[in-house]
């Protein structure tokens, strides 16, 4: 019998991914980003971090799938088939790179906690319309049900923010 409960629990565990804060900071629903691309879901699912420094780290152990030439945006994709945008702060598009270093590149294998990308959090204050950095599952089929587990308090970077349910 214990067999069986070690074998269910481990196909539980399979089928249930922690997203870790990407950054330390305070997070909140993706409803409060000011940016509709993201309050209004049209991406994705997810959460957004305010954040206290910066420092984005990798949520989840993965691939790097994409990096924004601008280096203000990175997109991972976990072993499970889940694919996570980090976007630092808004329309930093426009910042053409100023103040933002990327450690990684596409097709890097990454570690949860991994540091991603180095970014001036005072010039993204200056110089982009938010701070806020939304953290998206980009392809929600892949998705049965995302429950958020932060407390709406500043976190460490790395502690689990999501709690993701994938379908069988």
């Amino acid at each position: 019998m214990a067999l069986f409960k070690k074998w269910f629990k481990k196909r539980k565990d399979q089928n249930e991914l922690q997203i870790q804060s990407p950054l330390k900071g305070k997070a909140v629903p993706l409803t409060e980003v000011p940016d509709p691309v993201f309050s209004e879901k049209m991406m994705g699912d997810g959460a957004a971090v305010i954040p206290e420094e910066g420092r984005l780290v990798s949520p989840i152990d993965g691939e790097v799938v994409q990096l924004f030439p601008t280096n203000h945006a990175v997109g991972i994709r976990s072993g499970e088939g889940v694919e996570v945008l980090l976007h630092i702060g808004l329309e930093t598009v426009g910042m053409e790179g100023e103040g933002f270093s990327a450690h990684v590149k596409v097709g890097d294998r990454v570690k949860a906690g991994q540091s991603l990308i180095d970014f001036s959090l005072e010039k993204v204050e200056e110089k982009a319309k938010s701070t806020i950095t939304p953290v998206v599952i980009t392809n929600m089929d892949r998705v049965e049900k995302i429950e958020p587990v932060y407390t709406g308090e500043s976190q460490a970077s790395g502690e689990t923010m999501l709690r993701v349910s994938l379908k069988e």
